[in-house]
Order: C-alpha cells, then sequence, then structure tokens
C-alpha cells in the first residue's frame, strides 16, 4: 500500500487521526481524558494551530485542525510525544502508546469542513453496542457523550475556549441560536441518513473537489517521492474520470459544470459511467456532479429506464462506451 501523503501548507486543513497500539485503549480514566485536552489546548497555542472539532473514542481521537503556519508535522510530534510521556508516566509503563503514525487527510475547506466536523461528532454513536438503536436512542447518546466538541456547537454555555466554532456554524447561518439550532436539526438528519465520506478521499490522502485535487497535484504532487504518491489505483481511477468528462463535452458540448447544471439524462448517462467504468461510488459521484450521493443509485435506475424508451438516447450511450473500450489508460 501506498504511504499517504503529507502535505503541508499555511492555511490548510486536516482531519487527523491517531489509534492505540494494538488497538489498545489510550486512555484509561476521566483523568486520563482531562489531560489529553488540557495538552491539547497548550499545542495548539506553541503551534498557532486553530481547532474546529474533535472527539476522544476509548482507543483512538479524531481532531479537525487547520494550520495558518503550514506546521502540521511540527504541531502533532509535540503533542502526540508529550501525551504519551504524561500517560506512561502515570500508569508507570514504557514504550509506544500509538499505532504508527498518525494519519491525516487534508481537506478542502470551503467544501468539506462543515461536513467533517459532523462526521467527527457522529463517531460516539458508530459503535457496536448502537448498532440495533433506534435515531432516537442514538440522539440521546450523542448529546450526553461528553468527551467531544459537538456540546459547544449546540449550547453556548457549553463552549471550550480551544474550539474555533465560528468558522463551521458560518455554513448554518452564523454563531447564532438559529445557527445552532440549524447545525442540531442537521446532525439529526445525519443520524437518519447516514453520513460517511470515505469515499471521497482521493490517494488516501485527500478529501475535496475535482479543482482542490488538480491544484494539489500540481502543486505538490510532482515535487513527492514515488513511495509517498497515490496508488497506482488511484491514478488509474482518477484518469479514468477524467476520459469519461472528455468525452461525454466531446459528444455533448457538455463539460463537468454544465453537467451539474442538468437534470436529465445526460447527467444520469454521467452518472452511470462514472460509476461502471470510471469505478467511482456513490458518495464521489454525488460531489463530482453537486448533488446527494443517495440520489445517485435512483438516477441511474432513471436511466435505463430512459434508454429502454428513447433510441437516440440508447445510441448515445452505446457510442461512448464503445469509445470508453478504446482508450488505454
Amino acid at each position: 500500500m501506498a504511504r499517504p501523503l503529507r502535505i503541508q501548507y499555511p492555511g490548510a486543513v486536516y482531519h487527523v487521526t491517531c489509534r492505540g497500539n494494538e488497538r489498545r485503549s489510550i486512555f484509561q480514566d476521566e483523568d486520563d481524558r482531562k489531560k489529553f485536552l488540557r495538552i491539547l489546548s497548550q499545542s495548539l497555542n506553541i503551534y498557532a494551530v486553530k481547532l474546529h472539532a474533535y472527539v476522544l473514542m476509548d482507543n483512538h481521537f479524531h481532531l479537525l485542525v487547520e494550520t495558518p503556519l503550514g506546521n502540521l508535522s511540527e504541531f502533532m510530534r509535540h503533542f502526540n510525544i508529550t501525551y504519551t510521556s504524561a500517560f506512561n508516566r502515570r500508569h508507570s509503563r514504557v514504550g509506544h502508546l500509538y499505532q504508527g503514525r498518525y494519519k491525516s487527510i487534508l481537506v478542502e475547506k470551503e467544501t468539506y469542513l462543515s461536513v467533517l466536523s459532523r462526521y467527527i461528532h457522529l463517531n460516539p454513536i458508530r459503535v457496536r453496542k448502537l448498532e440495533n438503536s433506534n435515531a432516537s436512542e442514538k440522539l440521546e447518546q450523542l448529546l450526553r457523550y461528553p468527551w467531544s466538541s459537538l456540546p459547544g456547537y449546540l449550547d453556548k454555555r457549553k463552549r471550550e475556549g480551544m474550539i474555533d466554532y465560528a468558522l463551521v456554524l458560518s455554513d448554518y447561518g452564523g454563531d447564532t441560536e438559529n445557527g445552532r439550532n440549524a447545525y442540531r436539526k442537521q446532525i439529526i438528519a445525519d443520524i437518519d441518513e447516514g453520513l460517511d465520506v470515505k469515499e471521497g478521499i482521493f490517494g488516501q490522502s485527500i478529501l475535496g473537489g475535482e479543482d482542490f485535487i488538480n491544484w494539489v497535484k500540481e502543486t505538490f504532487l510532482e515535487e513527492i517521492e514515488p513511495r509517498e504518491q497515490p496508488s497506482a489505483g488511484e491514478i488509474k481511477r482518477y484518469q479514468q474520470k477524467e476520459a469519461i468528462l472528455s468525452l461525454l463535452e466531446e459528444e455533448t458540448g457538455k463539460n463537468l459544470e454544465s453537467l451539474k447544471k442538468e437534470k436529465g439524462d445526460l447527467r444520469r448517462l454521467a452518472m452511470d459511467l462514472l460509476y461502471r467504468h470510471g469505478g467511482l461510488k456513490g458518495p464521489e459521484i454525488g460531489a463530482l456532479l453537486g448533488i446527494d450521493y443517495s440520489a445517485v443509485s435512483q438516477e441511474r435506475k432513471r436511466l435505463r429506464e430512459g434508454v429502454a424508451k428513447d433510441d437516440k438516447l440508447e445510441e448515445l450511450m452505446q457510442r461512448l462506451e464503445r469509445k470508453l473500450s478504446t482508450i488505454k489508460i
């Protein structure tokens, strides 16, 4: 497996995770969690890093951070070493606390910041014991969970000084009572509908739209050692996607931006080709074409119904598939 990218630049945003060695707990009690948060707050101040969201689970943690100075590696090295030392001293142990290096996903701030904040906040109900619980029970458990930045997003009286709430809440009407209520409603909707961002991650390391991914590739990827680059499979899928979009534009005159505005068979055709020939999943297609990923499957079904009734649409589909089959990637 290719080693994940380590891309740093001023203003970059990351979803950072770190898991306990051999999946063991990194917190033995409440005092460990409090110590962890104190060290996190200190490290944020030292390295001028902004924290937008966090959650502490038993054997891992999630952070959503922004680095105005482009110094994620320095920040995480200091933070992880400091907490490991404190944990080992307190529990009279030696050795590694974490399972290898931390994992970080570079995030397109304008598109995915608020989505990732919700994804992180929903972690406490993604546990086996709640698999069969209904939405109401899951919400109750989530609101009662103390080791998360979610309470401060919903209730101003529960805020923590180290969290920057304003940027996420700007997507919901601002840091006002209405904005906090809107965020709460979206969390409830996510519990009902499910929320996953994993399918949209490119090269194990980048979460963003096509323009953002292209910018990262052009700006950073060419200078990175081959072992740091995305896997061959990821690159091939990217090339297949580009080939499909180029062919669609050649045949129909519709580029990606035009397809986003389409609500008929051409956009459905793009979805189907990206799924069957490009290897993209529903969430990736949804993010690319600007629709909810849950609608992709239904739109593809409507395309099949349309092809059965429209000879010209069927002919276009067959022509595109023939041409795609001749493209070598």
